[in-house]
């Protein structure tokens, strides 16, 4: 009886000493922090690039979850819309598919601090301007999205890089700075990450893109390819 009670006597003396190790020794490591494009606060573990980037070290973090960055993916379940209105608007579906996921990651209920809905994060402004009634409607979002893409190439004689950098920051910053990325941070990594996503850089100067009007349910519709029609009218919109 003895031993056994001084065995519970050193189990508990053990189990005090372990605690007190951990307590004079908590688990910790850095958490990063900024804000993203849309104004989120993001914490990670991984440092990312630029010099305005917080840094903490956070103790236990075993209970903190952060962001990790993940491969690029998604069901597809999109995918036919993307390429219809793609189709429709002389885009690449590539290009598309890459600035849903860095606008929404495909999720089709997104919002942003500064306005900004759905699976392209249509402001306001383009929401009203493309007739938009619910911009949570995947095909309405990916309609009103890709077309004022299309807009913004046409603007910028089919360079994507600005009609990326405009997307992101805004036409009017665009040409403030002479038609040239802005030097933003967040809209100059917007451009490389869609790169980066399409797996070759996105193009400076495209090919010459025609415009045709075709009749859908008895209303005019904007048709574009980079292919010129064989015959009937066209505008070529690009070179």
């Amino acid at each position: 009886m003895l031993i056994w009670n001084t065995g519970r006597k050193r189990l508990r003396h053990l189990a005090l000493a372990t605690l007190c190790v951990g307590l004079a020794a908590p688990a910790s490591a850095q958490i990063y922090s900024w804000r993203d494009g849309k104004g989120n606060l993001v914490l990670s573990s991984h440092r990312p690039g630029g010099p305005n980037v917080k840094t903490f070290a956070v103790p236990q973090t075993d209970a903190i979850r952060a962001t990790r960055p993940v491969a690029v993916a998604h069901n597809g379940l999109y995918d036919d819309l993307i390429s219809e209105h793609a189709r429709n608007n002389g885009l690449r579906a590539d290009l598309v598919r890459a600035v849903v996921q860095v606008e929404s990651a495909f999720n089709v209920n997104a919002r942003s601090p500064k306005g900004a809905l759905g699976l392209m994060q249509l402001m306001p402004a383009t929401i009203q301007q493309f007739g938009v009634m619910n911009p949570f409607n995947p095909a309405e979002n990916l309609r009103a999205g890709v077309a004022y893409l299309r807009q913004l190439l046409d603007r910028y004689q089919n360079n994507e890089e600005l009609a990326l950098a405009a997307y992101n920051a805004g036409p009017a910053a665009v040409d403030r700075h002479g038609q040239t990325i802005p030097p933003y941070r967040e809209t100059q990594n917007y451009v490389s990450r869609i790169s980066q996503i399409t797996g070759h850089p996105v193009q400076p100067r495209g090919k010459q893109i025609y415009k045709t009007m075709v009749v859908v349910d008895g209303q005019p519709v904007s048709h574009y390819s980079d292919q010129k029609p064989a015959n009937g009218g066209y505008e070529v919109v690009s070179r």
